[in-house]
């Protein structure tokens, strides 16, 4: 029954976007306010801040004493606001105030070894294992066009792991809330991997492609009702499911997962739960905070946006040593006021909020990390994912019934679509290039678009508006776009680069990242061009080979990839590579279940 659905839905979604290009002729245009979100201006003076709970302001300080303890060797901040208390935070605080410390702050390891060991829970505790309830070991219809046997057979592998990565929230999570920096989600997850065993927000859109490949329908909708249930709670589904990540999103793509798990499933009542959320987060996306407007070369007025965290002091979380919270301070030190620090601290946690922490796409000096300036660009990826939200919300709305919700996401999609031809479309370089806001304009009235505030680098993400089936239609777009990629520098050995770049930052060369391998193949194999087609193919047929060889080589799937050797994994960035790993599986199987893999073609890097 579910191939059926999923043809007879892709066959839906089809009419569907041949209706937009019909009704976008017919529909009144966009008044110059957008009647889907509030009024729309620039945050002027300190910005909005969302304050962490008292549990994780002592988590931080018990951080920094451990960092005192032990020095910087193998010291994981993480790990510090990941634990949890044994008894209630005023005893324990209590407790932590009578250690004995040196001038510098710290303990004698014996003492704080006693008092973590007495008071606390180990990081990790606060999630036990899920027996996910829809997995077999090689579900019916599993990779049909997987013929290769020693593919098949590490396929199987990868599939295997989604039972490994299921977890819930453990019963004292569930009853004693403020013990814990987890938050009480209803439902199993499929954590990423290594250090993190929470559910974060955009690797579950590629977690569940695989998981559908798998056929685990009920786990996939388990991992949207947990993101809902954030959004219902905080106002905004969060970079992930820990109390100090209440500031901030991430890449907005709850709407896309719903759509996935319609087309394979065609739950329709499960559309009608998710549709009142969805549209709390396109009004949360085009808050004042994240929106903006652009006036183009005629005169016309676009409402964009960017990513914009609510937090205005070092992030308690980070990663490693590299881009703690303690190091922020360091970093945040060349600044001369209180003020610049503020911001260089929001430009952090906002650049964590898209995503690619970090990279040099967010830099105005690519040599100096300090110039982060996240808040002052319009990114082309982010603008794509709220575009594709306007459409799936559009497509669901009409799907059960809800004709007016449809027309309106339809007019918010036209707006949007003629912002990628005027803002970001770069005709020359046929890619479409991340728009920098003009410093110290004043947010509140329109910016005039210049062509020199597109940021001319490459980066993968220039090319992500393939994975919109309004541009990968095009054929004629598809097949200037392909060119230039194929001419980027960015095509590799093992996959795509992330950018041109080789900074030591994780989100530049020569690391592949598996949401962008994704995304632009998918882009390019949805359209008519044969040569679009053909580097798709050729492209996952390299991102399936470094993933197997390396996991041959190591025994596990990787987060990130170097894509100048084939089965290399990534380095570089906040922190040591991680093994697991949720999105890595799932591109992996999304990718053989698309193209498949032949009887006799050999999967090694030769």
């Amino acid at each position: 029954m579910a191939p059926f659905l999923y043809h007879t839905n892709r066959k839906r979604h089809f009419l569907f976007l041949f209706s937009v290009f019909i009704l976008s002729q017919s529909l009144p245009p966009m008044a110059l306010t957008n009647p889907l979100s509030p009024p729309s201006s620039c945050t002027k003076g300190p910005g909005p801040v969302i304050p962490v709970t008292p549990l994780v302001s002592f988590l931080v300080r018990v951080q920094e004493t451990a960092l005192q303890t032990y020095g910087k060797s193998n010291f994981d901040p993480k790990h510090y606001v990941d634990l949890s208390l044994k008894s209630n935070l005023s005893t324990t605080v209590e407790a932590f105030d009578k250690l004995p410390k040196t001038e510098n702050g710290s303990v004698s390891v014996k003492d704080f070894e006693g008092f973590i060991g007495k008071y606390f829970n180990d990081a990790g505790d606060d999630v036990v294992y899920a027996e996910p309830v829809d997995f077999v070991p090689e579900p019916h219809g599993f990779l049909p066009k997987v013929e290769n046997p020693e593919v098949r057979g590490w396929a199987l592998e990868v599939h295997a792991l989604w039972k490994n990565f299921s977890r819930k929230v453990s019963s004292s999570v569930l009853h004693h809330p403020e013990l814990h920096t987890l938050l009480p989600l209803p439902r199993p997850v499929i954590i990423p991997g290594s250090r993190f065993t929470e559910v974060y927000y955009w690797d579950s859109y590629w977690v569940i492609r695989g998981l559908l490949a798998s056929k685990m329908y009920e786990t996939a909708k388990a991992i949207v009702t947990n993101l809902i249930f954030m959004l219902d709670t905080y106002g905004h589904v969060l970079n992930g499911a820990r109390a100090y990540y209440t500031n901030r999103s991430q890449p907005p793509l709850l709407s896309a997962m719903v759509y996935e798990i319609y087309n394979r499933a065609g739950d329709v009542e499960f559309v009608k739960k998710s549709l009142p959320p969805l549209i709390k987060e396109y009004r949360y996306w085009n808050s004042d905070i994240h929106e903006l407007i652009i006036r183009d070369a005629e005169q016309c007025n676009h409402f964009l946006n960017r990513y914009y965290a609510m937090w205005n002091k070092p992030r308690p979380e980070s990663s490693t040593i590299v881009c703690s919270s303690l190091h922020d301070e360091e970093l945040a030190s060349k600044f001369l006021n209180d003020s610049e620090k503020q911001q260089f601290y929001r430009e952090l946690a906002s650049t964590a909020e898209s995503g690619w922490d970090f990279s040099t796409r967010w830099m105005r000096n690519s040599s100096d990390f300090t110039t982060l300036s996240t808040t002052t660009i319009l990114p082309v990826d982010l603008n794509i994912f709220i575009l594709r939200m306007e459409l799936d919300i559009a497509f669901l709305a009409k799907t059960v019934g809800e004709n007016a919700i449809t027309e309106d996401f339809l007019r918010a999609s036209q707006k949007r679509q003629k912002a990628f031809s005027s803002i970001f479309w770069n005709e020359n370089m046929g890619q479409w290039l991340d728009y920098w806001l003009n410093n110290g304009a004043d947010c509140e009235e329109p910016q005039t678009w210049k062509a020199e505030n597109q940021n001319q680098k490459v980066f993968a993400s220039n090319f992500v508006p393939l994975w919109i089936d309004l541009f990968n239609s095009d054929i004629h777009l598809v097949e200037k776009v392909t060119k230039s990629l194929k001419n980027s520098g960015l095509l590799c050995a093992a996959g795509i680069a992330t950018s041109l770049t080789n900074s030591g930052q994780q989100w530049d060369f020569p690391n592949g990242w598996a949401p962008l391998q994704h995304m632009i193949v998918e882009g390019l194999s949805k359209s008519a061009s044969m040569e679009a087609r053909t580097v798709a193919k050729d492209i996952a047929e390299r991102w399936i080979k470094t993933n197997y060889v390396a996991y041959k080589k190591t025994g596990a799937m990787h987060e990130k990839y170097d894509v100048e050797k084939c089965g290399e994994f990534g380095g570089g960035g906040e922190y040591t590579p991680q093994t697991g790993f949720g999105w890595s599986n799932g591109v992996v199987l999304a990718f053989l279940e698309e193209f498949g893999w032949p009887k006799d073609k050999k999967i090694d890097c030769d």
